[in-house]
């Protein structure tokens, strides 16, 4: 059977995405796992090749298609858009605008149904702006360029996974944008992204919004009745296996201990939190309800140490392993 085929872009040349790529690439379990084929700057993934250590063969090709996958070898859809004299761990508008023109061919593909899956190496937020593309992060960008008008953030351990309803806005707007529509869409959202990852019938836990999941009306101004309870309702009358509202503090440990295989939480720092504390080091970032599924690792471009060789390619592993598990086959 095809493994299926990612398009790893390559972030911001400046940072460390070079670095952790080709490390990552040339983990002999990765390659068996999916056929990769990176979207960024050849000559600067050599660059970075030779930074690491890592004894590789770069191919330039024109397509996913072309892609052998053959080990130690790193094949390459090369842009050339940088210049071999950028610096490592400068803010560059330059490497902004060529970590957006990365993002975008890859979402090219994958609307054209050309690779099963998208993972990315870490943009600079300030970079990307300065570049020209005033986006608040890949997870927006990739959802303009794949003409999707929502997606989901989801959080990957391998204690714990988790589902934001929203996402990068105040807690305010955040309470104000949840409605029951919403929150329904996100279970479906969450329990049709673990069946195609294999599991038959996925048991989803939906948190509340307030302390003690309002304490039937005690806490709050009753958003879980209003809110919550008719989408859990209508999912469950679908057959899907949801339970909630849930408190949120217990809910996490009731996943962690095997209760859940997927947490739906209200808000960004509601997920984000427990999921740090659980699995930050193994931590992958996935974006849901885009044509293919995207992973991304859960670190930035670190440009402190971008160029020195001691980036670690470990989330960038995982986020390549979970790609490969969740993506349907070719």
């Amino acid at each position: 059977m095809k493994t299926p085929l990612v398009a790893v872009t390559m972030g911001d040349g400046a940072g460390v995405g070079p670095e952790v790529v080709v490390r990552a690439l040339a983990d002999p379990e990765v390659r068996s796992l999916c056929r990769p084929v990176v979207v960024g700057d050849l000559r600067r993934l050599g660059d970075a090749a030779h930074i690491t250590g890592v004894d590789v063969e770069l191919r330039a090709v024109d397509g996913p298609e072309a892609a052998a996958s053959e080990p130690g070898t790193i094949d390459v859809i090369d842009l050339g858009l940088l210049p071999a004299d950028l610096p490592y761990g400068e803010l560059s508008a330059v490497a902004g605008d060529a970590a957006y023109q990365y993002v975008k061919v890859a979402s090219e593909l994958a609307v054209a149904g050309r690779v099963q899956a998208i993972c990315t190496a870490p943009l600079n937020k300030e970079a990307l702006h300065a570049g020209g593309h005033p986006y608040p992060g890949h997870t927006e960008l990739l959802a303009e360029l794949c003409g999707v008008d929502e997606v989901s953030m989801m959080l990957s351990t391998p204690t714990v996974k988790v589902i934001h309803v929203t996402t990068h806005i105040g807690l305010v707007d955040a309470i104000e944008r949840i409605d029951d529509a919403l929150v329904e869409r996100t279970i479906r959202r969450g329990d049709a992204t673990l069946r195609h990852a294999g599991l038959a019938r996925p048991r989803l836990g939906v948190c509340g919004i307030n302390p003690h999941a309002g304490e039937n009306g005690l806490f709050g101004r009753g958003e879980e009745a209003e809110k919550i309870v008719p989408a859990v309702e209508r999912c469950r009358a679908d057959g899907l296996d949801v339970q909630g509202p849930l408190p949120a503090d217990t809910a996490f440990y009731l996943a962690s201990r095997g209760d859940y295989d997927l947490i739906v939480a209200m808000y960004h720092d509601q997920g984000h939190g427990p999921v740090k504390v659980l699995g930050l080091e193994t931590g992958v970032n996935i974006s849901v309800g885009l044509p293919v599924i995207r992973t991304s690792v859960d670190h930035g471009t670190a440009f402190d140490i971008a160029g020195t060789g001691r980036a670690d390619a470990g989330s960038m592993i995982e986020a390549l392993r979970q790609a490969a598990a969740l993506a349907p086959s070719p």
